[in-house]
């Protein structure tokens, strides 16, 4: 388990590593740069580079850690993934159980899978789980996610690709924006963005614009960290209700 930058959570532990493309928000996946970058620096958790690895070494992991994390649970793999058997699954969730101090979260593309699951095991309380929606082509995962008993529902619009047009946000209590990062990043727009707030403020969700990524808000590629993660002048962070 390690400290991240993400913003929106605290730690992230990853006993699986790797994975495949499975939307169009995976063309430039960062999990696959940055494990072919760990490979090339001779760490040995990532030997198999983004080749999909199960590590039953970390399993227990959280288990050391006493105090209160929000934990993102698989954030260089898809914990969901079609190859990754759910009696693995079983033994991430048992960890889970076992340190109600920790709040988990678990953000897929593979929904139906994690539906699948989930049909016939309960979900854990500190479980948050999460679907990534990019573009107007994943919304149904929204669908999917929705009336699935976890105590916290969300979607991670990152990269946004487009803009989303009606978003029914029922039953979903938390939405994070973000741009895309890298030498090859696609571009978002600020209407894009804007469209997405008014759904999650009218349906009383909260609201977490990460970023903007490589591409600033007036259009002008840059360095994400010049571009920021000011939003209309503010910066919007806010978590669900139970933090």
């Amino acid at each position: 388990m390690r400290t991240t930058k993400i913003e929106w959570t605290d730690k992230t532990w990853n006993p699986i590593t790797g994975c495949t493309k499975k939307s169009a928000g995976c063309a430039n996946c960062y999990a696959e740069a940055m494990s072919r970058r760990l490979k090339a620096m001779g760490l040995d958790k990532y030997r198999n580079g983004f080749e999909l690895t199960l590590h039953e070494d970390i399993l227990d992991e959280p288990r050391q850690w006493k105090k209160s994390h929000n934990i993102f649970v698989c954030s260089m793999s898809d914990m969901f993934h079609e190859r990754v058997p759910f009696n693995f699954v079983d033994r991430i969730i048992e960890t889970i159980r076992a340190t109600p101090q920790h709040r988990y979260q678990l953000l897929t593309k593979r929904a139906e899978r994690m539906c699948e699951y989930f049909s016939t095991h309960a979900i854990p309380t500190n479980v948050w789980l999460g679907v990534t929606v990019e573009c107007r082509q994943s919304l149904p995962r929204i669908d999917l996610l929705r009336h699935l008993p976890a105590s916290v529902k969300f979607l991670s619009c990152e990269p946004l690709l487009e803009d989303l047009g009606e978003i029914n946000l029922t039953g979903i209590d938390w939405v994070i924006v973000g741009g895309e990062s890298g030498p090859k990043a696609r571009p978002m727009r600020l209407d894009w963005v804007m469209n997405i707030q008014h759904h999650v403020d009218a349906s009383g969700a909260a609201f977490f614009f990460k970023q903007w990524g490589s591409w600033g808000c007036d259009g002008v590629k840059r360095n994400k960290h010049r571009n920021g993660k000011l939003l209309e002048g503010k910066v919007v962070q806010k978590m669900p209700y139970t933090i």
